[in-house]
């Protein structure tokens, strides 16, 4: 026996559609309901007035002088069915019937019932006013029953008018056609609302289902709350829509949900990032206390804009291990120059000396004695850190290779070691990179670059200085924001040395300033203060006066 198919699952109408279809049941059930309510209620005060009205008319009939004089002298003769008929046709009733105290017809649309006792209880013999809604000889109407007096006061007879019940519904059955017409107005502009509510539901909900945005979200708050890098979001109107929590660490706080990015205290380069719209790929952006290594790009589905998306990862622990790195490297450096130049001076001196030149190599040496830079790189120098000692002879190599004098200023004095050496030689060689390339690329000649380090109680003040061209005006008020250069070679990334020495410099309590943009006698000057970063050392309190940082 084959196997029989499994029963296709009946497919299920779309969410959009499930809520049209709810919202025109209620609307039909509501409107329904209403023209139910309103159809009963009209009729109640249409049968209410015309009650009133036929009520209102047997008044008038009741206080006409030749009816009360009839009706009290008990002589029914033709002028009270006259007077009666003439009323009656005036005011469109069905029937104004007078009758004595006995019920017996003065008056009847129907002459042949005049005599006759009234076919229902004459209630108003009573002496009180009557409505009611009953049927008599000539069918169901609204009638009122009015008592007539005699000149006594007495009751004599009474005054029935009547309307026909048809008037009544004929009157409702105008008055609901109209609301009929209404409510159909209104049953069409609630169709077409729901309509475009189920229209905007689908297309703010992209198509989706709510089972699949159920399961979007739990994807989604797996991944973001599941992953090490930052992840922001913003919508197509600049708002903030997501940010998790390794952003919230990364970024220093977590900016509320909906807030605009310009309101929401993000670094200058996320923020000029997300303004922007920009779609990048590893772009370095520095903040306070990190390096941050940035991706961003649109989203589109379809061709709906859904925002913008940033993804952030550290890379403070590995720019950390790369300055250390360059360190060790600048140490390596100084050490090959330093060999290659020492073999130099010996294989010099070895051969003034082979010749019989003493004289010369005395000169020579005491030439060499005389370098500034000679002993700075020994212990006995005037620069006790090694870092820093190592960073210079490094960077003196390679300022003679671009033909630049790299030299140390006579003030210059370091006591003690750095307490944070990784982030001063960030500060140092930045700005001794950066004033290099300024002096090589400068029209003065010779070209150099002058370093000034001084400590004073525990604060180092470092000054660079070139011989550069300096910096145009027009870019002192952004030279230290990120990714601004005034460097022409577009084969290397640039705009970030800068903005991280200062936010080093910073973030250590201090500040790195540009003080003079261009001289006449140099280029731009950069002065950096920072607290904290030398070690104290009481046997050298006194051996060197703490003067102010001297500028050529």
């Amino acid at each position: 026996m084959p196997w029989a198919d499994p029963p296709r699952p009946r497919p299920h109408p779309r969410f959009a559609t499930q809520a049209l279809l709810v919202q025109v049941a209620v609307l039909l059930l509501i409107i329904g309901l209403g023209f139910a309510l309103v159809a009963y209620l009209l009729h109640a005060e249409l049968e209410r007035q015309y009650e009133q009205r036929a009520l209102a008319v047997a008044r008038a009939v009741a206080a006409d002088d030749i009816v009360i004089r009839a009706v009290a002298a008990h002589s029914p003769g033709p002028q009270v069915q006259r007077r009666a008929e003439e009323v009656r046709r005036r005011t469109g009733v069905l029937f104004v019937v007078v009758a004595d105290d006995q019920g017996i017809r003065y008056s009847h649309p129907d002459p042949a019932r005049i005599g006759h006792r009234v076919s229902t209880e004459p209630e108003a013999l009573a002496g009180r006013d009557v409505v009611t809604f009953e049927r008599g000889t000539l069918g169901l109407s609204a009638r009122g029953k009015v008592p007539v007096l005699d000149g006594a006061g007495r009751v004599a007879g009474q005054v029935s008018v009547g309307i026909a019940a048809g008037e009544v519904s004929r009157r409702v059955g105008d008055l609901l056609r109209g609301a009929a017409g209404f409510t159909g107005l209104a049953l069409l502009l609630g169709l077409a609302a729901s309509a475009g509510l189920a229209r905007r539901l689908k297309r703010q909900t992209l198509g989706l289902e709510p089972s699949d945005l159920a399961d979007l979200l739990r994807e989604r708050e797996a991944v973001l709350h599941g992953i090490d890098e930052g992840v922001l979001a913003v919508d197509a109107a600049g708002r903030i829509t997501i940010c998790n929590d390794a952003a919230a660490r990364l970024l220093g706080g977590m900016p509320d949900s909906g807030t605009a990015v310009g309101d929401a205290g993000l670094p200058a380069g996320v923020r000029t990032l997300l303004a922007e719209r920009r779609t990048v790929r590893g772009v370095l952006l520095a903040t306070e206390d990190r390096m941050l290594v940035a991706t961003a790009g649109l989203v589109r589905r379809g061709q709906h804009d859904l925002g913008h998306v940033v993804t952030l990862r550290d890379r403070t622990d590995l720019d950390e291990m790369t300055r250390e790195l360059d360190v060790v490297r600048a140490l390596s450096d100084a050490l090959r120059a330093q060999a290659h130049e020492y073999t130099n001076r010996l294989h010099t001196l070895s051969g003034l000396l082979s010749l019989g030149h003493r004289d010369e190599a005395a000169a020579y040496l005491r030439e060499l004695a005389d370098d500034p830079l000679a002993t700075e790189y020994g212990d006995g120098g005037r620069l006790r850190d090694p870092y820093v000692r190592g960073l210079l002879a490094a960077k003196t190599a390679v300022a003679s290779e671009c033909a630049v004098d790299l030299r140390l200023s006579q003030d210059s004095f370091l006591p003690g070691p750095l307490t944070c050496p990784l982030d001063m030689v960030t500060v140092l060689g930045n700005l001794v990179d950066n004033a290099i390339s300024a002096a090589r690329s400068g029209a003065r000649r010779p070209a150099w670059v002058e370093v000034s380090l001084l400590a004073e109680a525990g604060i180092l003040h470092l000054v660079v200085v070139d011989s550069g061209d300096g910096v145009p005006p027009q870019a002192c008020d952004w030279l230290f924001d990120q990714d601004f250069t005034t460097s022409a070679d577009d084969a290397r990334p640039h705009g970030v040395g800068l903005a991280l020495a200062r936010r080093v410099a910073r973030r250590h309590g201090g500040d790195l300033a540009l003080t003079r943009p261009s001289g006449a006698d140099c280029g731009a000057v950069f002065v950096a203060r920072i607290p904290g970063a030398v070690e104290p050392a009481p046997h050298l309190s006194g051996a060197r006066s703490a003067g102010s940082v001297g500028v050529p």
